[in-house]
């Protein structure tokens, strides 16, 4: 892996033999390395309060960790892992290791297979240093909690699985999830989630740093409610035609939004971009 952006004196740096040194050498990272190219803003209360109101964030900060072919493709036959690599599973990893809570979506949940975030040793003492727990929690964005409540993500977690629904969810459904050992987060007055009161109810527990893996239609409801702070995108050098979905789907926004390139690094023809908000 090297470092391609941004460009410093290390970035073109050679060793004493004329190979490549520093940072953009074309080797594996670290996970320690990985974990300070990738690490949250030290103070992730950033966005400016609307007139007379609150920080719509609740001082947190959104990342989100999405893969795409170079036709645009966000998955192949449902599944993101034919379109990734060892490396970015790596990213993944680390990305997961510094967050408070990982995010997604009830479709992704079932498709990918998801179970319980774990505790890793290489993150141990730079999570116990930030006052974080020994893994991160995952929480199920779902408005019908449509969900099987028997498997690990529900029964077996680490930190206890939260599930974000809507006010007007079944009740049986509700109360099944916390049978189950979830806790139960209404942040919504009707029968979905409202995504910016996602974040803050989040961040109301003490979860600031939050990572969502998506799927599409989740990624694209933060986009258009204007809370996505950063976008950690893996462009897998792939074509797949088809008609696979985007990494965010959804209603379009009135006016598109600006990201500005805070890194970019490269491995094996993979490219891993790392975006954030220009008010950030």
């Amino acid at each position: 892996m090297r470092s391609l952006f941004p460009v410093t004196d290390l970035t073109t740096s050679t060793s004493e033999g004329g190979g490549p040194a520093g940072p953009s050498a074309d080797r594996e990272w670290s996970l320690d390395e990985l974990a300070e190219a990738y690490a949250y803003p030290a103070a992730p209360d950033r966005r400016a309060p609307a007139a007379g109101g609150a920080d719509p964030s609740g001082g947190s900060w959104l990342r989100a960790n999405m893969v795409s072919t170079l036709d645009g493709a966000a998955q192949h036959e449902g599944r993101s892992q034919p379109i990734s690599c060892a490396a970015d599973m790596r990213i993944f990893g680390t990305l997961r290791g510094l967050a408070d809570v990982v995010i997604a979506g009830a479709e992704t949940v079932r498709q990918e297979g998801y179970r319980p975030a774990r505790a890793r040793e290489a993150f141990a003492a730079r999570r116990a240093a930030a006052g974080q727990g020994p893994a991160p929690a995952v929480a199920v964005v779902s408005g019908s909690l449509e969900l099987d409540f028997s498997l690990p993500l529900f029964t077996e977690p680490l930190v206890p699985t939260l599930v974000l629904t809507g006010a007007a969810a079944p009740a049986d459904r509700i109360a099944a999830a916390r049978k189950a050992g979830a806790e139960v987060v209404i942040a919504g007055d009707g029968a979905g989630v409202d995504p910016a009161r996602a974040v803050r109810e989040l961040a109301d527990r003490g979860l600031r740093r939050q990572l969502t893996e998506g799927g599409p239609r989740l990624l694209g409801q933060f986009v258009a409610a204007g809370v996505l702070d950063e976008l950690c995108l893996t462009i897998s050098p792939m074509l797949t035609a088809g008609d696979a979905q985007r990494i965010a789907g959804g209603p379009g926004v009135v006016v598109p939004e600006r990201f500005f390139l805070a890194s970019l690094l490269e491995e094996a023809g993979f490219l891993f971009s790392r975006y954030r908000r220009t008010d950030s």
